[in-house]
């Protein structure tokens, strides 16, 4: 493993002890709206400064992008940066549903070169480094053969944004009911874009991401042999907010699928 990823590693695993205690203890915790159906808890900040506190201590000279925006302050025009999401699904976290990890990826000039997906509840380490291929818990993971959008399984997330195309979203949800074998929403992008990765969805899409959603999942598919872009081909997947993660054969499918349902709605 890359003496970078060890470190991410190492970081992502003290965040999710701090998860999987605190999940114990929800009723406790001091939560805060950050927009409509946005939430925040204490533990996403004490997860975020716990990442954060082991990977300066190792990489002063290193940036960070943060969804709590930790440390926004230290070096942010660095050639190396962060990208952290400390607890990716906090709503499920908040109603005690099992379903959230915390993400890590770290940039060199915008290009995501290693990545890290913990998922606490089950133990899972989804690792990656560019050009080394996609683990999971030190096995050699791939995105799924499948073939015909007709039999995939595919992942994604509802709206929940005020500006967020709701009624695009309605035609891509009638789309795909007959057009697949089915559509998941567990809650947690970057943990969906693993399960891509592992071949467990055969694609995954969503709008209105951030950086910090899709960062470290992003590396696990390419990695892993799959293709992630926005809706129209581009690669400015990582700030465009549009994200579309599929095995070679279901991505233009999917992309041809779902292309029409946005013009003249985002």
């Amino acid at each position: 493993m890359h003496p970078i990823l060890t470190i991410a590693v190492k970081a992502a695993r003290r965040a999710g002890s701090i998860i999987v205690r605190s999940s114990r203890e929800i009723d406790r915790l001091t939560i805060h709206a950050k927009g409509q159906s946005d939430y925040a808890s204490e533990i996403d900040r004490l997860a975020e400064e716990s990442i954060i506190d082991v990977l300066y201590s190792a990489y002063p000279q290193h940036g960070f992008i943060a969804e709590e925006g930790s440390a926004a302050e230290i070096n942010p025009d660095a050639e190396h940066q962060w990208i952290i999401d400390p607890l990716d699904g906090t709503t499920n976290f908040l109603h005690g549903l099992p379903q959230y990890c915390v993400s890590i990826a770290m940039a060199t000039q915008k290009r995501v070169m290693h990545a890290v997906v913990f998922d606490p509840v089950r133990n899972d380490l989804f690792t990656a480094s560019r050009g080394s291929g996609a683990f999971l818990n030190d096995r050699r993971i791939r995105v799924s053969k499948q073939t015909r959008l007709r039999d995939a399984l595919i992942g994604t997330g509802f709206p929940f944004r005020e500006n967020t195309p709701i009624d695009a979203y309605l035609e891509m949800m009638r789309a795909l009911f007959k057009s697949t074998a089915g559509l998941r929403r567990p809650g947690a992008a970057a943990l969906d874009l693993a399960y891509v990765a592992a071949g467990y969805y055969d694609a995954f899409f969503e709008l209105d991401l951030h950086i910090w959603d899709v960062a470290a999942g992003s590396l696990l598919v390419q990695e892993a042999g799959g293709l992630i872009n926005d809706f129209h081909g581009e690669e400015n997947f990582l700030f465009g907010g549009e994200v579309l993660a599929a095995n070679p054969k279901i991505f233009a499918q999917l992309m041809n699928l779902l292309a029409p349902c946005l013009q003249g709605k985002e």
